[in-house]
């Protein structure tokens, strides 16, 4: 067995059967299966394994109290046997032979992490956005890895050992954005084009929170990361990368996924605009690479006195993509960035 595949479930309402048998049936030549019962006792677990497959399941039990897959993961990968570990959600499945297409990557390459072609439903999931010719080792600036912020592949465990890393306990989302960026930037990454991949379950009735949380629990992540001294020390280019996916994807999205203005107290647009000024300070100017409208988004973020009416508005018209708006800088001569609009939207349009 080369790969250790830890499965993280903290019910038995999880079709946790599921996912043993797409690895032990469709990849299990190579790999093993660790299932980490989170917060629930092992016997609770094991029925919904399916018999033939129970005895090349390893069953352990991670008790913190946390809702947070961070700790039984992270029990899992501590645990790990094998060259390398690879994660997988209990509702999520892995497509025929992904396992070995992604040892075939690491193999060919001397890759310590792959990145699995990432799928939901029928559908890719375009991220990281990587150049369209890439064929060996990836860059993590012109692949733009950072857009991956989920482990979802192989990781070398003499790598994890050699870095000290885990995922982040006792944050309420975001756990693996600091763990992966130092994949990225401090690993030999491949990053799987084609062939079979990782699928997203969506069938889970508890996967998503609808209730939003504080800005203060949702972006805990940033200040944590930005914290980090290995960060500090990262050279301005790649902070610059990292800083302009953060704000891209979990700034905005913050705003995005909560349009009613009356969630944004006072409070909150405190707490919001401490996470773009802390962006600012640990990479000044990343923001230049950034359209016309997410600047106009950014400066309201920035100013907690502009009503919120307005706040939710622009975060509307962000996402009118092909508009002038969504396309231009601000200042043309960072138009043809690698992270403005133009090359991000061909690089994420490409990405199949």
């Amino acid at each position: 067995m080369r790969i250790d595949v830890v499965i993280a479930v903290h019910t038995p309402s999880r079709p946790i059967g599921r996912a043993v048998a797409s690895v032990l049936d469709g990849n299990g030549t190579h790999a093993g299966v660790t299932v980490v019962c989170h917060n629930i006792d092992a016997d609770q677990i094991a029925p919904g394994i399916a018999p033939e497959h129970r005895d090349s399941v390893r069953l352990i039990e991670h008790h913190d109290g946390i809702r947070s897959a961070a700790g039984p993961f992270n029990a899992g990968m501590r645990a790990a046997r094998g060259d390398f570990v690879s994660i997988m959600g209990s509702d999520d499945t892995l497509q025929p032979r992904a396992v070995d297409a992604w040892l075939d990557l690491a193999d060919g390459m001397a890759a310590e992490t792959v990145i699995a072609r990432l799928l939901r439903g029928e559908t890719v999931v375009p991220t990281p956005p990587a150049r369209p010719w890439l064929s060996g080792l990836a860059d993590p600036l012109a692949d733009r890895l950072s857009y991956r912020s989920a482990p979802l592949g192989l990781v070398s465990n003499a790598a994890r050992e050699r870095l000290g890393i885990e995922l982040a306990e006792g944050l309420p989302v975001g756990d693996d954005v600091p763990y992966v960026t130092r994949l990225w930037f401090e690993t030999r990454v491949a990053c799987q084009r084609g062939g079979p991949g990782y699928v997203i379950g969506e069938d889970a009735p508890d996967r998503v929170t609808l209730e939003p949380r504080p800005i203060r629990d949702e972006l805990a992540f940033v200040h944590h990361l930005l914290d980090q001294p290995w960060f500090a020390v990262y050279p301005a280019e790649v902070r610059e990368a990292i800083a302009v996916k953060v704000t891209r994807i979990h700034l905005f999205g913050a705003v995005h996924y909560r349009p009613d203005p009356a969630f944004w107290t006072p409070t909150e647009r405190q707490d919001l605009a401490e996470v773009a000024e802390r962006l600012e300070a640990a990479a000044p100017g990343h923001t230049a690479v950034l359209s016309r409208a997410d600047r106009s988004l950014l400066d309201v973020i920035l100013d907690p006195l502009v009503p919120a009416e307005h706040l939710v508005a622009l975060s509307v018209a962000r996402r009118r993509h092909g508009t002038p708006g969504t396309v231009l800088t601000r200042d043309l001569r960072h138009l043809l960035r690698r992270e403005a609009p133009p090359r991000f939207m061909a690089a994420s349009l490409l990405t199949r």
